[in-house]
């Protein structure tokens, strides 16, 4: 009798299959799921920069370039023009207040002044006529007044005498009236003079005030006429070294027109120009630092220029300490001007990273050798050392912090 055979349903080849479906599906699923889809770039760990974030003092600060210039400068313009006669002082020349620099001549300019001068001498002659004839009628009146009086003097005791004389009939009535009228004519004719006379004073010391204050006024002019041609010599303003283009003799030179300039010698000044952003951030105080000769120098602003050119405006600094030695004019000096006080902060070095994100994003390194992607924010920045980090990192990060030119959309950099 035959057995029927029953078929195995599970058999080894089928639970092979089964399990091999199986597992596929479950590590696509994984791969779907669970896997790191992020682009990824392998680089050199030897071409790039890695740094450290931690925590420090913190100051704002900006570089600017400054200029060394005399703390004090006097410009020679021109007062008159005329054509240079003698030139006495060289530029780089050490002067002293007064030292004649050069001489001018100006013929038109020269007749002019004597004409000027002539008039006034002219004039201030006629005030002192005038004030010589009122002082000669003064002293006219008080002459016939001295006169009137003597005579007088003579009048009135014979006056008297014959008066009595006559009341005793001892002498004739002719002779007594005679008298009388003498008498009576000098007192009245004293009243009438002396009348006059007072009148007369005081609108003569008005006009003798007038015409000394007008002298007065017609000498001062004179004065400056004659200062005149002082002009056309240009002397030193103060003690300094002399700067000037170079001028020869018989060069015409105009009214106003700009001649050099006296420096004083030992004392200078950092002229800076900066940006005008930061015109509501500075003033009057604040300290900057350089190094010359390998030395270090504090400044401290002490004039800001009111006018923006070009979109900077300029300000005056002033060394607080000794002066770097062997400074010159016009040397260039570079400077960190602080914009505020020094605080504690979370710090990442500058870099190359924050002119290809912004400083919005930064790769940071992980424990397996990568470097991932991670969003930060960041606020101030002191000068080309450090950013101060508000968001997305902590102390002890390891960030790179050279330039992503070269890492494209690159998520995840797997360093070698």
């Amino acid at each position: 009798m035959d057995k029927q055979i029953v078929k195995k349903k599970w058999t080894l080849k089928r639970i092979a299959t089964f399990g091999g479906i199986s597992l596929f599906v479950i590590v696509v699923a994984y791969q779907l799921i669970f896997a790191d889809r992020r682009s990824t770039l392998k680089i050199d760990k030897d071409k790039i920069t890695i740094s450290e974030v931690k925590r420090g003092n913190f100051q704002e600060w900006i570089p600017q370039t400054g200029t060394v210039e005399p703390s004090r400068t006097v410009y020679l313009d021109a007062v008159e023009g005329g054509t240079i006669k003698r030139v006495v002082a060289e530029s780089g020349a050490m002067l002293k207040k007064g030292d004649v620099i050069l001489e001018l001549s100006n013929l038109n300019r020269e007749l002019d002044v004597l004409a000027r001068e002539a008039a006034l001498n002219e004039s201030i002659t006629r005030v002192r006529d005038t004030r010589l004839a009122i002082t000669r009628n003064d002293l006219e009146q008080r002459r016939m007044l001295a006169e009137i009086d003597g005579q007088l003097a003579i009048l009135e005791p014979q006056y008297l005498r014959e008066k009595q004389l006559f009341e005793k009939k001892l002498i004739s009535k002719q002779q007594f009236e005679k008298t009388q009228a003498d008498y009576k004519y000098n007192i009245q004719r004293r009243d009438i003079t002396y009348g006059g006379y007072r009148a007369d004073s005081v609108d003569r010391i008005r006009q003798l005030r007038e015409l000394n204050s007008a002298e007065y006024r017609m000498g001062e002019n004179l004065d400056g006429v004659g200062r005149i041609l002082d002009n056309l010599v240009i002397r030193a303003p103060m003690d300094g070294q002399l700067s000037r283009p170079q001028l020869d003799a018989g060069q015409n030179v105009t009214g106003g027109q700009r001649l050099g300039q006296v420096d004083v010698v030992g004392s200078y000044k950092v002229k800076v120009p900066i940006d005008e952003i930061y015109l509501p951030r500075i003033s009057t105080g604040l300290i900057a630092t350089t190094t010359l000769n390998n030395k270090d120098y504090t400044l401290e602003i002490t004039y800001i220029y009111p006018t923006i050119q070009n979109g900077r405006f300029e300000v005056d600094m002033n060394f607080t300490g000794d002066l770097p030695s062997g400074i010159r004019r016009g040397q260039s000096v570079r400077l960190r001007i602080g914009l505020g006080q020094t605080s504690e902060e979370l710090l990442l070095p500058v870099g190359g990273f924050f002119k290809d994100t912004g400083g919005n994003s930064i790769f940071v390194l992980t424990a397996d050798n990568k470097a991932e992607k991670r969003p930060i924010k960041l606020g101030r920045r002191s000068g080309n050392e450090y950013f101060e980090v508000l968001e997305g990192l902590q102390p002890g990060d390891k960030v790179i912090t050279s330039s992503y030119e070269n890492f494209g959309t690159s998520e995840v950099l797997v360093l070698n």
